[in-house]
């Protein structure tokens, strides 16, 4: 089956997409649908290249349409003539460069291949997701089915126990009358005994069965609560942990407490009927009573379920937070965070009843100078149902701080561990008094780990340790995690990663953003999924070249300033250097992409096409743009005002259409501002700024993160234009801007593409005078730079790094 034919046998969805993918310009839907067979079997990746070949294949493309148009005019279909004839005139432009047309081409092909791959793929999750789904499903069903039959069971055995009362009455009021009757012959007693006997062996075997069901009723209560408490609630417990690291998991509590108030119900009236036996046997009893024997144990039994209930039932629905954190369970002395728990066994008839109160820990562990800390402000709240939006039985604290005790002698550890201040961890406890009927139990929830800071510097460290922790630990109050702390598999490190872009800004990474990072931590592997990223190598305290300040810098970077360009996937991001080149070489001239930079923290930058004179594609690329230029200037206002000089000294932008053809316009205009050139509000920051760019992306530094360090061969970041002093005013002296700059002897070609550096500019040629460009320019009269091929300074608009 041909592609074309594939892709109509599609879902709508996929159709939808393949209809948008043929809105844009370039091959249109007609021609492809007509001239399917024709087109697929062409070598379009060679036209694309060789422009002879181009040319053969653009002129048996005209014949096609004309053998087409031949067609419609004997079926007489006037509006296919027309539009054939259309597309014919249409395709004339590419009459002097066919190659251009063989890449459009080609580049439609293969964006078909990708809707067929994502619905391939899409089917095969689907598929995966079918069983996951029905295999939860399943069990949520066999756990209602279980809750349904013990319902049931209870309702069973509260009619049975209202028929032994019965029975018992009934035996009971015969016996009392006997009592009373005198003068009976032998016969008479007898008789009359027989009757009584009968009546309590039917009592007896009454209660015997009773108390079988008890039994049976408990063990089926057990194995509900084994499964709630070991499973159900494991398996939320551990939601929640990756939630709190920004995984999109429900961590919704009311199916849970739904199921445990259920549960506790049912053992509460085992608890009644146990007081009921109890009851019946004060009134009548005998010899070898089964009650006598069996109810002590099914008492015990009974409260001991009902206990482990309970004391698994009060829950941390809400970790401890700040307002503006990094996220939960980071939190800073003596700034306030809030913290919400939650009972699951819900009797309304408790409600404003039960008092929780906040403590930490007395004991420290043995980790030498191991802190310790008194929770302060409201530390006592009642469990009530006007705190919920589900009106479950809630505390909700929302001013705790915390305060570090005076270190004494009894709060350092006796062991030699030493851990830093974000690689401590803390728990918050939470303690209340279940009373209820008579029956009495404490219950306490504690927190996950929290990280404690005294410094707001220390929050991304903090974060760190947070991260790593819920990735990898099981052990919930493992507080020692970081003594021995393990290395993260790579396929949970990629979900960690997507996780923080997908809370941040709604949109996480995709498998090829994935990919470029893993091959930056690990090298070129056959397989990823089998390496590991040591802790070290994720994040060390006051260290500024490791993955996570760089990782993180990006993601505070898109948060701040991109999170639309992002979110509308117009950020490629995560991409190499080589394979930003293979890319954007197949691509006509003024194709650009936009990428982060892998040396300077928090930047981002874009390369483009541009085509020598011999006809081939030339990368270029600028200087990364970080959050000082950005705070200044919208990104999109960047890529609409960029300007350089072209040949004949005109400035022009060179960036026309984002990758792969999309226009500029059409990609970012939207977010641009209604005013342009002098009458833009950036322009007084655009008048003060200069940026360079290169044909390769030499003066951007190699990446600390590179995979080079894996090999012990990790370069330091270069001075120069993409370090501060490319930062400065241009009111500094040029000169010395470009004296910062210094080859790094590592990068053996940076030498010799020195002279491909270009000073560029932005905006409107008629902004502003020679004086306002260069202040300074007196001081300097003989200003040459030599190596940089450059024309003297004009007035331009000038951009920043």
């Amino acid at each position: 089956m041909s592609q074309w034919d594939r892709l109509m046998l599609l879902s709508a969805g996929y159709i939808q997409q393949l209809q948008e993918l043929y809105d844009r310009d370039g091959l249109p839907m007609d021609v492809r649908h007509y001239l399917s067979a024709w087109i697929e079997k062409q070598d379009w990746e060679r036209a694309a290249q060789d422009h002879e070949h181009a040319v053969v294949l653009f002129q048996v493309l005209l014949e096609n349409l004309d053998i087409q148009h031949s067609r419609f005019v004997q079926e007489e279909s006037f509006l296919q003539q027309h539009n054939i004839r259309r597309y014919k005139q249409n395709f004339q432009i590419f009459q002097d460069e066919p190659c251009s047309l063989a890449r459009t081409i080609l580049w439609f092909l293969d964006k078909e291949k990708e809707i067929l791959n994502r619905a391939d793929l899409d089917e095969q999750v689907k598929q995966l997701h079918v069983e996951q789904e029905a295999m939860e499903t399943s069990c949520q069903h066999e756990l209602e089915r279980k809750m349904a039959g013990l319902r049931n069971y209870v309702q069973c055995l509260e009619h049975e126990i209202s028929c032994l009362e019965e029975q018992q009455d009934e035996f009971d009021f015969k016996f009392q009358t006997y009592k009373m009757e005198a003068g009976l012959d032998e016969a008479s007693m007898k008789k009359r005994n027989q009757i009584l006997q009968s009546l309590v062996n039917k009592l007896n075997e009454c209660r015997k069965n009773t108390l079988a069901n008890l039994t049976k009723l408990l063990s089926r209560a057990e194995d509900l609560i084994h499964l709630l408490v070991n499973k159900e609630l494991v398996d939320w417990q551990r939601r929640q942990q990756k939630a709190c690291i920004g995984a999109p998991d429900n961590v919704c509590l009311d199916q849970l407490e739904m199921w445990f108030t259920c549960v506790a119900v049912c053992l509460f009236q085992v608890r009644e009927f146990l007081n009921k036996l109890e009851e019946l046997v004060g009134k009548v009893s005998y010899e070898n009573d089964p009650v006598k024997a069996q109810r002590p144990n099914l008492q015990r039994r009974a409260d001991s379920l009902f206990k482990d209930l309970l004391q698994s039932s009060l829950v941390v629905e809400t970790q401890p937070s700040m307002p503006q954190g990094k996220g939960p369970l980071v939190l800073r002395t003596n700034t306030q965070f809030s913290v919400k728990t939650r009972l699951l066994v819900k009797f309304p008839e408790l409600n404003h009843f039960m008092k929780v109160e906040v403590s930490m820990v007395r004991e420290a562990p043995h980790i030498k100078g191991y802190r310790r800390f008194n929770v302060l402000g409201t530390t006592t709240k009642a469990l009530n149902m006007a705190e919920s939006h589900s009106g479950g039985m809630v505390a909700d604290f929302r001013h705790l701080t915390l305060k570090e005790q005076k270190s004494g002698g009894s709060g350092k550890g006796v062991n030699d561990i030493s851990l830093s201040v974000t690689e401590e961890l803390h728990i918050i406890y939470f303690n209340t008094v279940f009373e209820h009927k008579g029956f009495s139990v404490q219950l306490q929830a504690s927190s996950l780990p929290v990280v404690i800071i005294s410094n707001s510097s220390q929050q991304q460290s903090a974060w760190a340790s947070v991260l790593w922790f819920n990735m990898l630990c099981q052990d919930p109050k493992d507080v020692t995690f970081f003594a021995n702390v393990p290395a993260a598999p790579w396929p949970q490190f990629a979900d960690m990663l997507s996780w923080q872009f997908l809370s941040a800004t709604k949109r996480g990474l995709d498998d090829a953003q994935l990919g470029m990072i893993a091959h930056k931590l690990f090298g070129k592997q056959q397989n990823y999924d089998i390496c590991k990223v040591p802790w070290s190598r994720f994040t060390k305290e006051n260290s500024p070249d490791t993955f996570w300040v760089w990782f993180d810098g990006i993601l505070v970077m898109v948060k701040t300033y991109l999170e639309d360009l992002w979110r509308e996937d117009r950020i490629m991001g995560f991409v190499s250097r080589g394979k930003e080149k293979s890319l954007l070489k197949k691509m006509m001239r003024g194709t650009f992409l936009l990428r982060f930079s892998e040396s300077i923290i928090g930047g981002i930058t874009f390369s483009w096409v541009e085509i020598t004179s011999t006809g081939e594609p030339e990368i270029k690329t600028v200087q990364p743009f970080t959050k000082n230029d950005l705070s200044q200037i919208p990104f999109h206002e960047i890529i609409r005002n960029f300007q350089i000089f072209d040949a004949d000294n005109i400035p022009e932008n060179p960036l026309r259409y984002l990758y792969p053809n999309i226009p500029k316009d059409e990609a970012f205009g939207k977010y641009y501002s209604e005013k342009r050139g002098d009458d833009s509000p950036y322009i007084k920051y655009i008048k003060t700024k200069l940026v360079f760019v290169s044909k390769e992306n030499t003066l951007e530094a190699r990446s600390p993160m590179s995979c080079d360090m894996t090999q012990g061969e990790g370069l330091e970041p270069i001075s120069g234009p993409c370090g501060e002093a490319a930062e400065q005013e241009v009111d500094l002296p040029l000169q010395s801007q470009m004296e910062a700059y210094h080859c790094d002897p590592m990068l053996s070609d940076m030498s010799e593409r020195q002279e491909n550096e270009l000073l560029l500019f932005l905006n409107n040629p008629n902004s502003f005078s020679d004086s306002d460009f260069l202040p300074h320019e007196a001081a300097l009269p003989d200003f040459t730079l030599p190596g940089f091929n450059l024309p003297p300074p004009q007035a331009c608009g000038g951009l920043f790094q």
